[in-house]
């Protein structure tokens, strides 16, 4: 099959697939990012780690509670002297209580570096939840752009077409040159080409939407509301990013986190408390005439460290190194925070400015190329300037198109930069994912004795 033959049956699966398309129910951007929140693998592995991460709270608070255990044990002897037969049995059980009482309040230390932990993994799904959204709406306007340039450059291949067939014939009745004819061969191959590169772009485009959202795309419409969610001013916009953006409560989470380690590294140089007991009972003797017994025992032991080799101190200048690094961290969130809401709406700016200045190149661009047929036909002008003037026309109209896709994801990039793009902010109709009552249930439970119910 030729190229042509191809191009041919491209363009009609293209046709065949638009009408399917339109007859089924438009997609919108909220319909896309509802079902990608509930699809999404990276959301769903970021709530886990969130629900692992809640779970090092009751490792914690364990160091405070008593630890019980039960033990049982026996042994059955025996020995042949001078012919003699002997054995004999035991039959050992027993409880043991063991508890630390004070410990410096390194648990309590720990105790709170893990709660921040478990802060730390819960914003970690909003971050992820943000992430997630605005790849979703990029592969989304991927699309949809891709279609309007997939049938841009179909068009513009036919134009090409009817331009080549015209030099043609303007050279059999004698007014047109075989230049002309080479010209619009070549414009016609190149017209091709992009058209055969947009429906691989395309066809990425697709396969990536799918990925995020779980679902083939249907007839996008890419109209929304949520701008009315961006602040009218630039300096707003900071100040609500600043609060509220998902990495700056993480970086705020990982110094509580390393404050909390630092003193637990420190509570090391103090007192150690502790207090064990046992009961148990014993029965020995001949098989024939065993003995009973019972006793018990409860003691308690006061430790302070005088020398560890270093390895306490090393502990504690670590600890103080990473609450420090810590602290830098959160202030390079803050910058790229800063930066991204900048970016972001200095990208609306710039799409918006695109947006009116293609407008306008395409608006002239029509007139400019219906007037140079008409000079071409009157003999003023060549077949080169009508392939130019198209040329131009197509570039400001992809311009055009490229323009209006980046307006939509700077508009959300901005709402991810501010800290806004999540489910919650967007009034998506989903349950939303958080651990915070799983969080709130492991930091109930008291040792085996209550356990998680969700």
């Amino acid at each position: 099959m030729s190229f042509r033959a191809k191009l041919v049956a491209s363009v009609l699966a293209l046709a065949v697939s638009a009408v399917a398309v339109g007859g089924a129910q438009a997609q919108s951007i909220a319909q896309a990012l509802t079902t990608a929140y509930d699809h999404a693998p990276d959301l769903q592995a970021a709530l886990l780690n969130a629900k692992a991460s809640a779970e090092n709270i009751a490792l914690a608070e364990a160091g405070k509670r008593p630890t019980i255990g039960a033990s049982l044990s026996g042994n059955y002897n025996w020995s042949i002297i001078n012919s003699n037969f002997n054995d004999s049995t035991s039959l050992t059980t027993g409880l043991s209580y063991n508890q630390t009482i004070f410990d410096n309040y390194k648990t309590e230390a720990q105790i709170e570096a893990a709660r921040a932990g478990a802060d730390l993994a819960e914003y970690q799904i909003r971050n992820t939840e943000q992430t997630v959204l605005l790849a979703v709406v990029q592969a989304y306007m991927a699309v949809y752009s891709g279609r309007q340039l997939v049938a841009l450059r179909q068009e513009n291949s036919s134009f090409y077409s009817a331009q080549l067939q015209s030099s043609r014939d303007r050279l059999e009745v004698g007014e047109g040159t075989r230049i002309d004819v080479a010209q619009a061969e070549a414009r016609l191959a190149q017209g091709d080409a992009a058209y055969r590169a947009a429906l691989s772009n395309l066809e990425i485009s697709q396969a990536t939407f799918q990925r995020y959202v779980g679902a083939a795309p249907q007839n996008l419409e890419p109209g929304h509301n949520f701008a009315r969610l961006i602040p009218h001013s630039l300096p707003t916009a900071i100040a609500e990013a600043e609060v509220g953006h998902p990495a700056i409560l993480m970086s705020k989470a990982a110094i509580r986190a390393a404050q909390a380690t630092s003193d637990g590294a420190k509570a090391e140089f103090g007192p150690k408390a502790t207090i064990n007991g046992s009961v148990g009972s014993k029965t020995t003797g001949p098989s024939s005439a065993p003995t009973d017994g019972i006793s018990g025992t409860l003691g308690f032991q006061i430790s302070v460290p005088i020398y560890a080799g270093g390895a306490i101190g090393a502990s504690v200048r670590k600890a103080n190194i990473e609450q420090i690094k810590s602290e830098v961290d959160a202030m390079s969130a803050y910058d790229q925070i800063r930066e991204s809401v900048i970016s972001a709406w200095a990208g609306i700016q710039s799409a918006d400015a695109q947006i009116v200045a293609a407008n306008s190149a395409v608006k002239a661009g029509r007139t400019v190329v219906d007037g140079v047929i008409q000079e071409r036909d009157l003999g003023t002008r060549t077949t080169l300037d009508v392939l130019n003037a198209q040329a131009e026309l197509t570039t400001a109209r992809e311009t055009l198109i490229n323009a209006s896709s980046n307006k939509v994801i700077a508009t959300f990039s901005l709402l991810a930069a501010m800290g806004q793009l999540t489910a919650a902010d967007l009034g998506l109709n989903v349950q939303i994912k958080s651990a915070v009552r799983y969080t709130q249930a492991v930091d109930d439970v008291w040792a085996e004795l209550r356990s998680v119910t969700e």
